[in-house]
């Protein structure tokens, strides 16, 4: 049965987490799905999780789902804000939308303690400094 169906590959979508913005107290963390293709995509959903180890103990997030419609094309969507408590799990997003009538879907993963200012680079589409994994 899974033989049976398309080998729809994901190409040019991204996740990213920015740093929408900074206090010597507080950093403020978001979510963000970018489309970097020519064409708009449909029906976008993302479920989100957090999972893994803190202070010795495994723990485990609420897994929050998020509809989002229509992507157009090279723009994006916001997803959620991320607690900076948050960012010390493996975070894992799962998208799936259409296209021309064609489901798409991937999992993207941030693993544990991957949101550093050492891999901070510049964002396409919202200018602003984060993590992207396309």
């Amino acid at each position: 049965m899974k033989k049976d169906l398309p080998d729809n590959l994901v190409e040019n979508i991204a996740m990213v987490i920015v740093l929408e913005s900074s206090t010597p107290e507080l950093k403020n963390w978001k979510v963000y799905l970018l489309n970097l293709k020519d064409v708009p995509i449909e029906t976008v959903l993302v479920s989100s999780k957090g999972y893994g180890e803190k202070d010795g103990k495994q723990v485990k997030t609420s897994v929050l789902r998020h509809s989002i419609g229509t992507v157009a094309a090279h723009d994006f969507a916001a997803i959620e804000l991320i607690d900076e408590q948050v960012l010390g799990l493996t975070n894992e997003y799962w998208l799936s939308y259409y296209i021309n009538g064609q489901i798409f879907d991937k999992k993207f993963i941030f693993v544990a303690e991957s949101i550093i200012d050492t891999n901070l680079s510049r964002i396409p589409l919202l200018n602003m400094p984060g993590v992207m994994i396309g």
